[in-house]
């Protein structure tokens, strides 16, 4: 098996593009958490993994740019989803390899892209994704750039359900049973609140 271990073989992905309709509607990449942006306690355990961050964002981009990373927007218009992100990514990532994750999951494991490049290389497989030991969290994936021609085709058929295409190739799934707590992710004030304390506590 190939273990990788040089963090330039991967772009990473903060996907912010959505419309958050459950956090009424509010940019959560940028809703404050512990008086800090959301992004950046997602930046601060991500960015070290990888050799570079793009943001996906559709709207709020010159504040989006203020974290110094390069901004992609999807290529169609209407908030079409998580991968539409993918796919804009896939066309500017400047490596065979790209990891997304969304904006509003700060508990990120340390050895999140490790793990997916170790899985990849094991089964010589162009689509990882996390597995939180109850079921799939397909918004936390590892993808070749070379899917970027059949993602784009699906996009174009008018699909937009994320496990419809991964089932359209030999994708291997990473399991992180012993913290499945990481892929907690805020959907809701509520949600906000929770994090909140748990950050704040450690």
């Amino acid at each position: 098996m190939t273990q990788f271990t040089a963090s330039d073989a991967v772009t990473g992905l903060v996907l912010a593009g959505g419309q958050a309709r459950r956090m009424g509607g509010e940019d959560k990449g940028l809703v404050s958490l512990g008086n800090r942006p959301m992004l950046a306690w997602v930046l601060e355990r991500f960015a070290p993994q990888v050799d570079e961050v793009l943001i996906s964002a559709n709207r709020n981009l010159e504040r989006y740019a203020e974290f110094g990373r390069r901004i992609v927007t999807d290529g169609m218009t209407g908030f079409l989803g998580p991968l539409a992100g993918l796919a804009a990514g896939l066309v500017t990532s400047r490596t065979p390899w790209l990891v997304m994750v969304p904006c509003d999951s700060p508990f990120l494991p340390h050895d999140l892209v490790m793990r997916f490049l170790n899985v990849a290389a094991q089964y010589d497989s162009p689509l990882v994704c996390a597995h939180d030991g109850n079921r799939l969290q397909p918004v936390f994936s590892l993808v070749h750039t070379r899917l970027l021609a059949d993602l784009t085709e699906y996009l174009d058929a008018g699909e937009r359900k994320i496990d419809r295409w991964f089932d359209r190739h030999q994708w291997r799934p990473v399991v992180f049973a012993e913290h499945n707590d990481i892929f907690f992710n805020v959907n809701s004030p509520h949600d906000l609140q929770q994090v909140e304390a748990r950050l704040l506590a450690d």
